[in-house]
């Protein structure tokens, strides 16, 4: 297990105070999840940052799949979930949050998704697991864990509000060579 509970509490906590740390007007700062484990992060976080600085940030969600650039190879009938961005991101510092960060594809896809809505002032990216062997120049901003992987482990992030837990944990799996 790379993250018992208690790790991912105190990540999400830091990374909440780093965020207001590094953007202080709270009045232009919004924070978008990417379906469907870091919209639940970025719910932690926004609660997170009221709870610290008394101070109310909105909150969205994105559903990325039809953004998606492996969209063919998902399968014939992918399933697309709702995004809720009530809120203008125009002129808004966005931070934008995912459970892992791997080649930077997920990212790619929720800037573009992001961005229909409006023009924001700036995209930040937050992540609980940094995890590497990036295929895209995109980096996190606000970081949990940097774990260094093989391409073909696999991090899985398990969440009480989905799975009933929290923890991250990293399958490694041994390449075959044919």
């Amino acid at each position: 297990m790379l993250l018992g509970a208690d790790d991912v509490r105190r990540a999400i906590s830091r990374i909440a105070h780093e965020i207001v740390e590094r953007d202080r007007d709270l009045s232009k700062l919004a924070i978008v999840g990417i379906r469907s484990r870091g919209d639940v992060l970025a719910q932690r976080l926004r609660d997170a940052i009221r709870s610290n600085d008394n101070a109310s940030v909105p909150l969205g969600s994105l559903d990325i799949t039809l953004y998606r650039d492996d969209l063919t190879q998902i399968g014939y009938a992918p399933i697309v979930r709702e995004s809720a961005l009530d809120f203008s991101v125009d002129d808004k510092v966005v931070v934008l949050v995912d459970d892992v960060l791997f080649t930077g594809r997920t990212i790619r896809a929720a800037m573009d998704a992001l961005v229909d809505y409006g023009r924001p002032r700036a995209i930040r990216l937050a992540v609980l697991v940094d995890r590497g062997h990036r295929e895209l120049p995109i980096r996190a901003d606000f970081v949990g864990k940097n774990v260094p992987t093989k391409a073909s482990d696999d991090v899985r992030v398990h969440l009480t509000e989905v799975d009933g837990r929290d923890e991250v944990e990293l399958i490694v799996r041994e390449r075959v060579n044919a």
